[in-house]
């Protein structure tokens, strides 16, 4: 059985690609690539893949080569509350945050599916 919390680190090298054009002078890391971290992390925590993202709010941001923690929790499967389970649909809902130190520069509900 998975962990009800999954958490790694995310820092994103100065030299990715998707930086020179977001913004040329002054880089910041887009939402995207922040997105396809937590896709990574879905697929490293439950070996599921990103499904489809259903909210997800960037209120500050983060920079080439800071380091930043990306934590996964559980949100209530397709349907149902919290706390229950539906073996027939293996769809999951995730919640994600990712926090600079005291400072949350992202969250939103991912869906996840075999």
């Amino acid at each position: 059985m998975n962990a009800p919390v999954f958490e790694q680190r995310v820092c994103i090298d100065a030299a990715h690609p998707a930086l020179p054009g977001h913004f040329p002078g002054d880089p910041l890391v887009p939402g995207v690539i922040l997105l396809e971290q937590v896709a990574l992390a879905v697929r490293a925590w439950r070996g599921q893949r990103l499904a489809r993202v259903l909210e997800a709010k960037f209120m500050a941001p983060l920079l080439p080569a800071q380091t930043a923690t990306l934590r996964l929790t559980e949100a209530a499967p397709n349907g149902l509350n919290p706390g229950s389970t539906n073996l027939e649909n293996p769809d999951m809902r995730i919640r994600f945050e990712i926090r600079r130190d005291d400072s949350l520069l992202a969250r939103g509900i991912v869906e996840a599916a075999t």
